[in-house]
């Protein structure tokens, strides 16, 4: 097993191939092969263009597949050193990686994958122990926040942090796409600025990026996203599962 969060992840020795299975996603995303499909359809564009991703499998259909009530979708194994990056390399990955995608067409609604995300956590973590205050102040901060997330529209990676770049053999290559999303690329900026991994700030300067300031609605919008995916973890923990984000 290669990692155990919201996702399984699972290499198939001997073959060149990894599993992610989707465990947790449920309880936020009632139809886990939504995301899943646009993770795979993605990654194959941005490979098929020579972006630094880690592939679809090539060796078996990548999916989205559902086995047993569960959606996995199957990845090219690629060897992961041991290194993270400093922040002027992400930096530079992100901005390679926006390169790209600003040349991909646009579907779904912008930001449609953490506010449907933060909808669903309103109406249904009561099911899970989250207070009624609690979700109706999420919904209400959602609703403040809309007007103020205009933008340019791209398609984004849509959690772009520092634990989704990984370093090989060939160089630093983007996983975990299964975020992804239309929206202004302030909304990656501010999952990597929000990062616990390395200095996040240091990260956007180092590409000349915005102020807090300038990032605060998607900042304050990533802070919402993360804290109900905790909630999520915090669930799969109560309800015995031993998967964790």
């Amino acid at each position: 097993m290669l990692h155990d969060g919201v996702n399984v992840v699972v290499h198939l020795a001997p073959v060149p191939v990894v599993a992610r299975v989707a465990t947790l996603t449920p309880l936020l995303r009632p139809d886990p092969a939504r995301p899943s499909g646009r993770e795979v359809a993605l990654a194959g564009a941005l490979a098929a263009a020579g972006a630094a991703v880690v592939p679809p499998s090539d060796l078996l259909p990548p999916g989205p597949h559902v086995h047993d009530g569960l959606t996995l979708t199957f990845w090219t194994r690629v060897e992961v050193l041991p290194r993270t990056p400093t922040p002027a390399e992400v930096a530079t990955a992100l901005a390679g990686l926006h390169e790209v995608l600003a040349g991909l067409p646009v579907t779904g609604r912008p930001l449609d994958t953490p506010l449907d995300d933060l909808a669903v956590f309103s109406e249904r973590a009561g099911a899970w122990g989250v207070e009624p205050a609690v979700r109706a102040r999420t919904a209400e901060q959602v609703e403040v926040l809309r007007p103020r997330l205009s933008g340019r529209v791209q398609v984004l990676h849509g959690d772009a942090h520092p634990g989704n770049l990984l370093a090989t053999p060939d160089g630093w290559r983007w996983a975990d796409l299964e975020d992804t999303c239309a929206g202004p690329p302030e909304w990656d900026l501010a999952c990597l600025q929000l990062t616990s991994r390395l200095d996040g700030r240091a990260a956007l300067d180092a590409a000349g990026g915005p102020s807090d300031a300038e990032l605060a609605p998607w900042l304050e919008l990533r802070r919402l996203h993360a804290r109900a995916w905790t909630s999520v973890v915090r669930a799969g923990h109560t309800s015995g599962s031993a998967d964790s984000r």
